[in-house]
């Protein structure tokens, strides 16, 4: 809630909890698609497709035999019966092969025999174009075989290689320089964030290209901030209210603050703004449950834009019945944890980020996310639920 925080040095710093609404407005104007980049078939897996490819010539070039066989011009096989058996003109053939001029039809190696004079022996007419891929069937010259922003899967890069592309444009992968600060020296606890966010980032399409420990110095971060070259930096700890929490006032010395607070729990303490040369920065705060869901409601969006994937959550997304009450509070974006319940089609709420930690994710199935207009739901209710499958 609206407050004031004094940092170490005597400076106050106006707290100002904004919707997320409002962060997800700023994160869509700050951030754009990056320009591509040819990137081999062979690396283009997980990419986005930054232009339209388009075939410059048909797929296939010229009619082919489908399977392996004897190719034969189905005209010379009418009249043909068990009683009327004929031997025709033929040619071996293997699955691939461009057809002879003469033929339009292949049959299959197990269907017909060659005689001793090395014609084919039918009992049975072929039909014309049988078992054969015509030219053009999979794709004419000019057309578009992959729209622009398409997530480049295996069959996406196959069909371009049957294009006789052997690099795509890919949008460049966005950069991410993670400034880690040391936990305050009344604390003990292990790097969980490091870990967790680089895999998110690595999920988003990202690179951490710059990981760095930053001590709890004011000067210390300022300089890093003003020193790490990326598409976007991501501080994580430091953004609370107390004597030794510096990412805030460090940003707002040698950059711009945008936002300082956001209506979300967990990630209140999350901020946002830019490096004096204008590279977007995010702030999540160093308590793992937090960092998570300010990386994955607010920062993982950035990440994802710059990557010129989907921006919204990648999760599966449905509707599953409540068999208890979630409760939250007016004015605050809630994400609450939730399993798979033992009735089909139900969920069972779990305890908060802020009772269990990451237990309630790495215990859970998936979360709802609770509108900031919301008390919560009843039991009972229908309600839309994120499972944690990946749609990437």
């Amino acid at each position: 809630m609206p407050g004031k925080s004094t940092d170490k040095l005597g400076q106050r710093m106006t707290l100002r909890m904004v919707s997320v609404a409002t962060v997800t407005e700023w994160i869509d104007v700050t951030t754009r698609r990056l320009p591509g980049e040819p990137v081999p078939l062979g690396d283009a897996a997980g990419r986005v497709l930054a232009e339209d490819c388009i075939a410059a010539a048909s797929i296939p070039e010229t009619d082919r035999a489908a399977l392996d066989g004897f190719a034969v011009a189905a005209e010379d096989s009418v009249g043909t019966s068990a009683y009327n058996p004929l031997a025709i003109t033929a040619a071996t053939v293997a699955a691939g092969d461009a057809m002879p001029a003469w033929a339009d039809a292949v049959v299959p190696l197990d269907h017909a025999e060659l005689d001793e004079g090395g014609r084919l022996v039918l009992v049975e007419a072929v039909a014309p174009g049988a078992y054969v891929e015509q030219q053009g069937a999979v794709a004419i010259a000019g057309v578009r075989l992959v729209a622009a922003r398409t997530l480049l899967r295996g069959s996406h890069l196959a069909l371009m290689a049957l294009a006789g592309i052997d690099r795509a444009a890919a949008v460049r992968r966005p950069s991410v320089a993670m400034l880690m600060l040391e936990p305050p020296a009344s604390q003990y606890l292990r790097d969980s964030n490091g870990p967790m966010i680089r895999a998110t980032i690595t999920r988003d399409g990202g690179s951490v290209t710059v990981s760095r420990s930053i001590v709890r110095d004011r000067a210390a971060v300022a300089a890093a901030i003003d020193a790490a070259e990326a598409d976007l930096v991501l501080i994580i700890g430091g953004t609370g209210p107390g004597v030794e929490d510096h990412a805030t006032a460090a940003l707002a010395e040698v950059g711009t603050l945008a936002i300082r607070g956001v209506t979300l729990r967990p990630g209140e303490t999350a901020g946002f703004g830019h490096t004096a040369g204008g590279v977007p920065v995010a702030l999540l705060p160093g308590m793992p449950g937090a960092c998570l869901w300010s990386y994955e409601m607010l920062a993982g969006r950035a990440v994802r834009r710059l990557a010129g994937r989907d921006p919204q959550l990648p999760f599966r997304q449905g509707r599953l019945t409540l068999a208890a009450k979630i409760v939250s509070s007016i004015g605050i974006t809630e994400i609450c944890p939730i399993k798979l319940g033992t009735a089909p089609d139900t969920a069972e709420p779990l305890p908060s980020f802020d009772e269990i930690g990451l237990m309630a994710a790495t215990g859970g199935d998936g979360f709802v996310v609770v509108p900031e207009a919301s008390e919560g739901f009843p039991s009972g209710a229908t309600v839309p639920v994120y499972l944690y499958e990946s749609l990437s």
